[in-house]
């Protein structure tokens, strides 16, 4: 082992990136995650229900993890909100990345997508406390038709790469399965 290199056991844990595609078991993963932490459990979750089928969506997550969890609803100001709840005492766990710049790109007039994006990338480098960021991948298919889709594509590509950057562990997950990336073994 070169002498640059750390030994896995000696890595910092968090933040801690969890990739996946749609229904590929990354937030199951990540809730496995947080309880195995034996810390208290705060969960960001950046969804509203703004149909029938998200509601239902939001539901069924809320009915798949643990009732003593602290859940803050955040769908916007996401790094403003880490910035007063990141500490050592408790893991945080947001719950996802891909609605959050979503809901930007839904409302952004320009400049606040980019500042939010800016100020969510430094609270994660400047932060050790217990973190897990949950978000898709989205660029394994074709390009998409419609400009707001390709926006939307590109904006999270772009973040996954930079938060993958600065993040010292992500791990891809399909079928349920994690795979590491970076960061060693889980």
């Amino acid at each position: 082992m070169s002498s640059d290199v750390m030994p896995n056991s000696l890595l910092p844990l968090y933040p801690h990136l969890l990739l996946g595609g749609t229904r590929s078991g990354k937030s199951r993963h990540a809730c496995r995650l947080a309880e195995e932490s034996s810390l208290p459990v705060l969960l960001i979750a950046t969804a509203y229900a703004s149909d029938s089928e998200m509601a239902e969506r939001i539901q069924q997550h809320k009915l798949n993890r643990p009732t003593h969890w602290q859940v803050i609803e955040e769908p916007l100001a996401l790094a403003a909100t880490l910035r007063t709840v990141l500490d050592h005492q408790r893991l945080v766990l947001v719950d996802c990345l891909t609605l959050w710049l979503t809901n930007l790109l839904l409302t952004d007039h320009g400049e606040r997508l980019a500042a939010e994006q800016q100020a969510l990338l430094e609270c994660v480098q400047d932060n050790s406390a217990p973190l897990l960021l949950v978000s898709n991948e989205s660029g394994l298919g074709i390009t998409p038709m419609g400009e707001l889709t390709r926006r939307f594509v590109d904006a999270n590509g772009r973040l996954n790469q930079e938060l993958a950057e600065i993040c010292p562990r992500v791990t891809w997950i399909v079928a349920g399965l994690p795979h590491p990336l970076k960061g060693g073994n889980l």
